[in-house]
C-alpha cells in the first residue's frame, strides 16, 4: 500500500510537475472489477510513464496498469491503487518494417487496429487473443493471451521479438531486439510476458508477422452421440497425420450450440495455406472422418462469424446473473475430461457453462453464468478435475467481490519462491500492480 492517498493536495501537486495536468483524470476506486486508482493518470510518451513510476516509487504510491479494460477483472486481490495508470492514449506504430515482417507498436495499441493496418500489406499477427476488437498489445502480453489458434501459431509469448519496459523504479530497459533471428544470452522478454504488468509497465513491442493465409477453411465435426472415445481417436489420428490444422477445438454442446445452432460435442478444425492445400485436406479429413459424426464446411461469411462469435467478449456486467472465465491447462486429450465436466455441471444446475478446448494444445477456456454460489462451486469442481490429471486452473474474470471468495491463481508452483525473489529484486517498494499476480504477488 501507499503511504498515503494520492487525492493529498501536495502529493497531486508533486505528481502534476513530473506529468503534464492535461493527463489526469478522476480516479476509478469503486469498479466492479476491482485493479482502479484514486486518480488516473494517462500518459502519451515513453518520458511520461518513466517520470510517473520514478515519482511513485520514490514517494510510495502504488500503480494499477490498465489498457482497454479487457483483463481488469483478472487476478488482483487489491480494489484499488493511489495510481490508475491508462496507456489508452499511449498507442500507434513506431516502425513497421515490411520485408523483415517485423512490427514495433506502443503497448496501447489496439490489437484490431494493428490487425486492420497490417492487412494492407497481406501480413497480420498470427495470435489470436479474445475481444480482439478491444484489446491491447500491451495487455495480450502481460496476460500471454492466446485462442485455438495457438496450435498452429503458439501463444503471444512466442510473437515476442523484443520489448521496451519501464521499471518500476522508472528505469527503462530494452529486451531482445527487432530482428527475428536474436540471440544475445538469456531471453528477458518471457521474464515479462504473462507477469500481469507486475515487474515493469511494457512501453513498446516488437512483433514478428506471418503473410495472410491465401486461403482459409473451417470444418467442423459435430458427434450426436457424444461418444468422447471416438473424438480421442479420432484427434490422435489427425495429430499423427500430414495434415496441419491450425485448430483442433473441442466445443461443448452448449458453446457449440450457440456458435453453430447443433447443440452437441462440435470439433473446430482449421486450416489456412493456399488454396490447393487446403482443399486437400479437407478431402482427406472428409475421408478420415468417423462415419457417425457430421461434416461441415463453412462458407467464408460463416467462418467469419463463427470466428467473430468466438472472441467476442461474453461478459454481461449489466446482468443480475454472476459471470466468469476460467482459464484450464491440461495434457493435449485430458481436455476432453474437461469439456466433459463442464457439461456434467451444467445439465443439473440453474447453470451455463459455455466451454472449448485444444485437443493439440491442452489449453481450455470455461465462461460460466449463473447465481453466485453456483458459479464459484463450478470453478472449484473445474479445478479440481484439471487437478486431477496434473493440470491447472486460473480464474481470469471475475469481480473484484467474488476473487475474494476464491483462490484465483491456484496452487503455488515449486517455482514460486524464484518468482517472488524477481519481484523483490525488480520492485522492492511493491509499488507496480500490488497483488495483481499468483500468490499475491
Amino acid at each position: 500500500m501507499g503511504v498515503g492517498p494520492i487525492s493529498i493536495s501536495g502529493s497531486l501537486l508533486v505528481l502534476k510537475t513530473v506529468v503534464p495536468k492535461e493527463r489526469f483524470a478522476d480516479g476509478e476506486t469503486d469498479h466492479l472489477l476491482g485493479n482502479g486508482g484514486s486518480i488516473s493518470v494517462y500518459p502519451q510518451s515513453e518520458e511520461e510513464i518513466v517520470n510517473l513510476l520514478s515519482y511513485a516509487n520514490q514517494s510510495g504510491q502504488t500503480v494499477s496498469i490498465v489498457g482497454a479494460g479487457t483483463k481488469r477483472g483478472y487476478g488482483g486481490l487489491a480494489e484499488s491503487a493511489d495510481i490508475l495508470l491508462s496507456l489508452k492514449k499511449y498507442n500507434g506504430i513506431v516502425e513497421h518494417i515490411q520485408g523483415d515482417m517485423t512490427v514495433t507498436v506502443k503497448a496501447g495499441t489496439c490489437f484490431g487496429d494493428l490487425q486492420e493496418y497490417l492487412a494492407d500489406y497481406d501480413q497480420r499477427l498470427a495470435i489470436d487473443p479474445f475481444s480482439p476488437q478491444s484489446s491491447t498489445i500491451g495487455g495480450i502480453i502481460a496476460a500471454n493471451d492466446s485462442g485455438p489458434k495457438r496450435l498452429g501459431y503458439g501463444s503471444a509469448r512466442d510473437s515476442v521479438i523484443g520489448l521496451r519496459v519501464v521499471y518500476p523504479d522508472g528505469t527503462l530497459i530494452r529486451t531482445g531486439g527487432k530482428v527475428v533471428k536474436n540471440v544475445a544470452g538469456y531471453d528477458m522478454n518471457k521474464l515479462f510476458i504473462g507477469s500481469m504488468g507486475t515487474l515493469g509497465v511494457l512501453s513498446e513491442v516488437t512483433l514478428k508477422l506471418r503473410p495472410l493465409p491465401k486461403y482459409e477453411s473451417l470444418v467442423l465435426l459435430s458427434f450426436p452421440e457424444d461418444d468422447s472415445e471416438q473424438i480421442r481417436q479420432f484427434s490422435i489420428q489427425l495429430l499423427d497425420s500430414m495434415l496441419e490444422p491450425v485448430t483442433l477445438e473441442l466445443l461443448n454442446p452448449s458453446l457449440a450450440g450457440r456458435l453453430t445452432g447443433s447443440y452437441n460435442k462440435t470439433l473446430a478444425i482449421a486450416f489456412e495455406d493456399v488454396e490447393s492445400s487446403v482443399l486437400y485436406q479437407e478431402n482427406v479429413l472428409r475421408d478420415m472422418k468417423p462415419d457417425t459424426a457430421d461434416f461441415k464446411v463453412l462458407s467464408e461469411e460463416e467462418t467469419r462469424t463463427f470466428w467473430k462469435k468466438l472472441y467476442e467478449n461474453p461478459i454481461n456486467e449489466s446482468s443480475e446473473e454472476l459471470t466468469a472465465s476460467v482459464k484450464i491447462g491440461v495434457v493435449n486429450m485430458d481436455v476432453l475430461h474437461i469439456i466433459e465436466e463442464t457439461t456434467q455441471l451444467e445439465s443439473p444446475r440453474r447453470l451455463t457453462i459455455q466451454a472449448h478446448g485444444g485437443l493439440g494444445h491442452g489449453l481450455c477456456r470455461a465462461v460460466i453464468k449463473g447465481e453466485e454460489r453456483l458459479v464459484i462451486d463450478a470453478m472449484i469442481q473445474l479445478r479440481s478435475k484439471a487437478e486431477e490429471s496434473g493440470g491447472y486452473a486460473t480464474v481470469t474474470h471475475l469481480p473484484y467481490k467474488q476473487r475474494k471468495q476464491i483462490d484465483i491463481w491456484g496452487e503455488k508452483p515449486p517455482s514460486f519462491f524464484l518468482m517472488e525473489r524477481i519481484k523483490k529484486t525488480v520492485d522492492p517498494n511493491g509499488i507496480l500492480n500490488p497483488q495483481r499476480f499468483l500468490g499475491g504477488i
